[in-house]
């Protein structure tokens, strides 16, 4: 039986290390804070807003909120994370996604300056991650990192197969273990024989949003597993993209859903605020 990598319980320690760097901080006359802009009034958006307003308040970052109409014009946008760029008591802006449709979300994120850029989607950090240099890091890649170094899995050496490409959760999660000496195999939507590439990993990570689609006879005996997705069922309840109950039994460590990488996130949000406020 696997070995369960709970994400909520590190994402509290993080947390609490945090909470603890930012008094630092503060003695310094440094005030973290984190600036998030949403356009339009989506309803998922809104409660990930209030969660991340939420850790703000606890760790003792400051938090802006800019809430702007669905009606809001490019220039408009464009004009407030210019203002963002130019403040020096803000230190990192997140532009919450999804905004409407009229809006290039793909300029709006490279308009932030990529030493705000705590959501690590510029195109200047992910080529600084491309060559392994200090960077932001995206959130959900970076919490999944931070879990794997937290219980000493070693991936130097390791296979590593990723299944997903997205920018936000694949790409950069493929780097990162790249930079970490893995060697790394990403599966995709036109990848063939999927679950024999799959078979071969010492390290397995689902990114692909498809409910328990990572099946047991897809996991080699003893292979960690992580899971990325995060799956609402008809019913309401939350599944990853790893048929869990059937593949704990062949792993040696494996993350849930809820309570596994999705606490990370968020954590690892915070984290490149702080770095951000002390300039890194």
């Amino acid at each position: 039986m696997a070995i369960l990598i709970n994400g909520k319980e590190l994402a509290t320690k993080v947390r609490r290390e945090l909470k603890e760097e930012v008094v630092e901080l503060k003695k310094q006359g440094i005030q973290p804070k984190l600036a998030v802009i949403m356009v339009g009034n989506d309803g998922a958006s809104v409660v990930y807003v209030r969660n991340k307003s939420k850790a703000c308040e606890e760790i003792g970052i400051a938090f802006e909120e800019f809430l702007l109409k669905e009606e809001t014009t490019r220039e408009e946008l464009l004009g407030l994370i210019e203002e963002l760029n130019n403040r020096e008591d803000v230190h990192g802006i997140l532009l919450q996604s999804p905004i409407p449709k009229h809006l290039d979300i793909r300029e709006a994120f490279n308009a932030i300056s990529y030493k705000k850029d705590v959501d690590g989607f510029h195109p200047i950090n992910v080529g600084k991650l491309a060559i392994g240099e200090e960077c932001f890091v995206s959130c959900t890649p970076a919490g999944v990192m931070k879990m794997l170094e937290e219980h000493h899995i070693e991936t130097q050496g390791k296979s590593a197969v990723v299944i997903g490409r997205s920018n936000i959760v694949g790409r950069p999660l493929a780097q990162l273990l790249i930079n970490s000496n893995a060697t790394v195999t990403v599966c995709h939507s036109k990848t063939q024989n999927i679950a024999e590439i799959a078979k071969k990993a010492d390290i397995l990570i689902a990114a692909l949003g498809k409910p328990k689609f990572v099946t047991e006879d897809m996991v080699k005996e003893g292979a960690v597993v992580i899971d990325v997705g995060i799956n609402r069922k008809e019913d309401g309840k939350l599944v990853g993209d790893v048929d869990f109950e059937n593949v704990e039994k062949k792993a040696s460590y494996i993350t849930p859903v809820p309570g596994g990488v999705g606490p990370m996130t968020i954590a690892m949000l915070m984290s490149n605020v702080c770095r951000a406020a002390r300039g890194i």
